[in-house]
């Protein structure tokens, strides 16, 4: 198995190598070694916003989390990504996008249009869409659902008890939830969220 930097798991968005450059700790050349790093920089993260009251549904906070869980590997963490990729809106469409996001989940909200967990992983699934930045949106917009659910009153989401990262199964079921969800068929993404 191929653990250099430069083999991508399934799914996961290629970096150019303007972003490359944007590396902080520079002796990183292994896929795991990169994502020790970026998981150390997230339980931060997760623990700056399990421990405070945040509306997670503001561009502000939106940005502020992705800087908080990257901040450490990534010197553009918390930016739009400046290159289009293989998932996502079109980079100059990003904050357009988001901002819309935001707004139909607010109204979600104040109509109750759905169930809280449902809410929050529509969410989840509109984040992932756009595709912001130019690494980390998964796990961003995970933690952005996660966020939102527990403002709900809802537990965080387990999404398949893994990280996503080690166990090609799990990753899978979420890829193919994402990928249902893009047909408007949310019921297998909401179902691996709480698997």
């Amino acid at each position: 198995m191929t653990d250099l930097l430069d083999a991508e798991p399934e799914g996961a968005t290629p970096l150019t190598p303007e972003e490359r450059e944007g590396l902080i700790p520079a002796q990183v050349t292994l896929r795991r070694e990169l994502n020790e790093l970026e998981q150390q920089n997230i339980l931060e993260a997760s623990l700056w916003v399990t421990g405070r009251s945040r509306d997670p549904v503001s561009e502000a906070f939106a940005r502020n989390l992705h800087r908080r869980m990257f901040s450490q590997v990534w010197r553009w963490a918390g930016d739009n990504r400046t290159s289009n990729k293989n998932i996502g809106c079109d980079y100059w469409e990003i904050d357009i996008q988001l901002r819309g996001a935001l707004e139909d989940t607010r109204t979600w909200l104040a109509f109750s249009s759905y169930p809280a967990d449902e809410i929050a992983v529509r969410f989840h699934h509109r984040l992932v869409a756009i595709h912001p930045f130019a690494n980390g949106n998964g796990r961003w917009s995970r933690l952005m659902g996660d966020t939102l659910a527990r403002r709900l009153g809802r537990p965080a989401f387990s999404w398949g008890n893994s990280t996503l990262l080690d166990d090609d199964a799990t990753r899978r079921a979420y890829i193919d939830g994402l990928r249902a969800a893009d047909r408007h068929d949310i019921g297998p993404l909401l179902a691996f969220a709480r698997s």
